[in-house]
């Protein structure tokens, strides 16, 4: 079992993942938590489950509160133990069962490792894989959030500061700008992340972005917090104006933990249960006002609502594993573990972290896409003809968000058995969205699996751009750059039908869920009390969100971090304005309007503008006839669209534009077209 703070407060097993209902014992679990290893004192906890004014019977409540813990944890089969200790109370973590001890032991790890940057990097971006959303958004107590969420913020953002840093070092300023356009955004006072900003945009040639970029946050300075950039930042537009060469990027910053700068030893995380390291309930507190966590800091402390209730969590994305491989797992898991990273070839550059190839994740709380997985798991272990020298292929495909690659995760974790030595998920797209050449892909794939001769492998080749870009890696065995004797899982927006005129394969096109699936989907990540409490209103919700299989992740993960929040006055709420309301808050990539943007953005230019047509017409574009003022788009601009899934099957007519899709074009043209005005 496995504690979880970084986010909602939670409980794991395995895959399995509950987030508590707000309650005062769980306040003083999260009170407990965070002090772990720790003892802490009655008073302390007693303002952080009441607040400053505590009941007349407060002490006796708390031991009520403890004892309900104590009970739930035996019920749930939890080892961890809350002991009485003078004074107060203890709870005992390690790493592996407090995913804020695993974050810290990260860190630390990645500390020794400053002369090997990449490492680090890895390292770095481990620790930052253990954060799952607004922390502690279902704890209901002023005192954690006005005390303990902002430390524990500046912890990551530090985390977040460092990784930019060595991402600069690198030369990889475009991997660096994905990240830096969230950090700058989401935390405007952060100046440090703006430096990095401004200082990426100039390394990657843009340097009236940059300045623009500078002009913007010095505005806002002034206009917000009555100050002037700081000299670092006024340094750097300096040189930036002179057109000057920045020298080497990324100096070795200090390493800050917990506000402490720290010499660490290279010692790997702790994966030991029985390692209980000790933590420091008095750390620092927050310099950067700025870059304070998201928190609900004036909720009310709520009424006692029982013994710790729970719901069932949302799907979470797949944790980067502790640098060991366990016991018992396949070559390709083993060589992962060992290796960290996969090592760039002599003379290349090193490719983006989020291209590392890794083993295929298990897809936690899969709904729905029955048929789907059943067909895939017996094309993948169908025998083929001896004659057929080419890998076993099948092509997924679909809209963006539709669910591609968790269904293709799913069907190869299904038939693992068949494939001895091991899953890979290989990414085709960088971090910026940039595809990589088929030539390094191949070269990855071999350096992980090594020397042929442990059978055969299934290899998820995910977000392929074109046929161009794959079609190399399924030639026939012995040809360069080919995958011998595996078979391969291609996911793409992309129809990729010249791919499968020459090389063969098997395709599963994949459409929005039914009314039954987006149901099923409700019940799994919200729990079945939840929904079968206002069915009607599920349905609604499933309907406002099209039945699109990322908006209704979106939504989840919306209402389980509002677990009071009932689904009625949800679906009014999401019916104002879907297409605003369908992102998270706390990650604004994780959006409907993001996919959506990224997916055009894919576009060539003229058929990105037929589509903005299209969608701010007639349904009647759509025709083979069109309207009778205008006459039909031609039929290949149709078949493109269709092609790039951008358009879906009828009826009405041959084609249609998926609602949610529609409406993201008419949005972002009326909000062009106000810009335009004020311009």
């Amino acid at each position: 079992m496995r504690f979880q703070l970084l986010g909602p407060l939670a409980l794991a097993d395995g895959t399995d993942t509950v987030v508590l209902q707000p309650s005062k014992p769980a306040n003083l679990l999260a009170a407990l938590l965070l002090h772990a290893n720790s003892a802490v004192s009655a008073e302390y906890l007693q303002r952080a489950i009441w607040g400053e004014e505590q009941p007349a019977t407060a002490k006796a409540a708390l031991q009520t509160c403890v004892l309900r813990l104590r009970r739930l944890f035996s019920r749930h089969g939890v080892t961890t133990s809350i002991e009485a200790v003078p004074g107060g109370y203890r709870i005992t973590a390690a790493p592996p069962t407090l995913d804020l001890l695993g974050f810290r032991d990260r860190v630390r790890w990645a500390a020794g490792l400053d002369r090997e940057p990449e490492a680090e990097l890895c390292a770095l971006r481990d620790a930052l894989a253990l954060w799952q959303g607004s922390l502690l958004a279902n704890v209901r107590s002023v005192v954690l959030h006005r005390d303990e969420v902002p430390r524990l913020a500046e912890e990551r953002l530090r985390a977040v500061e460092r990784v930019c840093d060595l991402l600069l070092g690198l030369g990889r300023c475009g991997e660096a700008l994905v990240d830096l356009w969230t950090a700058t955004r989401v935390h405007p006072g952060h100046e440090r992340f703006h430096e990095q900003l401004i200082e990426a945009l100039y390394r990657s040639g843009r340097q009236a972005q940059a300045l623009a970029e500078y002009r913007r946050v010095k505005g806002y300075l002034l206009e917000e917090l009555g100050v002037d950039p700081s000299p670092s930042l006024r340094r750097l537009e300096l040189s930036i104006l002179r057109g000057e060469d920045l020298g080497p990027a990324g100096p070795a910053a200090p390493h800050v933990i917990r506000g402490e700068t720290v010499p660490l030893p290279a010692t790997r995380p702790s994966t030991d249960r029985g390692a209980v390291p000790v933590t420091d309930p008095g750390a620092s507190p927050v310099t950067d006002r700025g870059a304070a966590a998201a928190g609900d800091r004036g909720a009310p402390p709520v009424g006692d609502r029982g013994a710790l209730p729970v719901a069932h969590a949302a799907p979470v994305t797949d944790r980067a594993a502790v640098p060991a491989a366990a016991p018992g797992t396949t070559p390709v898991a083993a060589r992962v573990a060992a290796a960290g990273t996969d090592a760039p070839a002599a003379g290349t550059d090193a490719p983006a972290a989020a291209s590392r190839i890794g083993p295929v994740p298990a897809v936690p709380h899969f709904t729905g896409r029955a048929a789907e997985t059943a067909a895939m798991a017996a094309r993948l272990t169908a025998t083929s003809p001896p004659e057929d020298d080419r890998p076993l292929t099948v092509l997924v495909s679909g809209a963006p968000g539709i669910g591609k690659s968790a269904l293709a995760q799913h069907a190869a974790r299904l038939v693992r058995d068949a494939f001895p030595a091991g899953q890979l998920l290989v990414p085709m797209t960088r971090a910026d969205g940039e595809p990589r050449p088929a030539d390094e892909v191949a070269a990855d794939v071999a350096a992980t699996l090594g020397a042929s001769g442990e059978g055969r492998a299934l290899l998820i080749l995910d977000d392929v751009i074109d046929a161009d870009q794959v079609r190399p890696l399924l030639t026939p065995r012995g040809e360069a750059g080919a995958l011998p004797g595996h078979a391969v899982v291609v996911t793409s927006r992309m129809g990729l039908g010249g791919l499968i005129a020459t090389h063969g394969g098997w395709v599963q096109r994949l459409t929005t869920f039914t009314e039954a699936e987006s149901y099923a989907l409700l019940l799994t990540a919200l729990g079945a009390e939840r929904v079968e409490a206002e069915p009607r209103a599920a349905h609604r919700l499933a309907a406002l969100c099209g039945h699109f299989p990322a908006a209704l992740r979106i939504l989840t993960a919306r209402l389980l971090t509002r677990p009071g929040l009932r689904l009625a006055d949800a679906a009014d709420w999401l019916g104002e304005d879907p297409l605003a309301r369908l992102t998270l808050t706390d990650s604004p990539d994780h959006s409907v309007d993001g996919l959506f943007d990224r997916a055009l953005g894919r576009l060539d230019p003229r058929l990105s503008e037929a589509f903005t047509h299209l969608a701010q017409g007639p349904p009647a574009l759509l025709d083979d006839q069109g309207p009778e003022d205008e006459g039909p788009v031609p039929e290949a601009v149709r078949e493109r669209l269709a092609d790039a899934g951008l358009l879906e099957d009828g009826p009405p007519g041959p084609y249609r534009i998926h609602d949610l899709l529609r409406a993201h074009v008419r949005r972002t043209a009326r909000i062009r077209d106000r810009r335009t005005e004020k311009v």
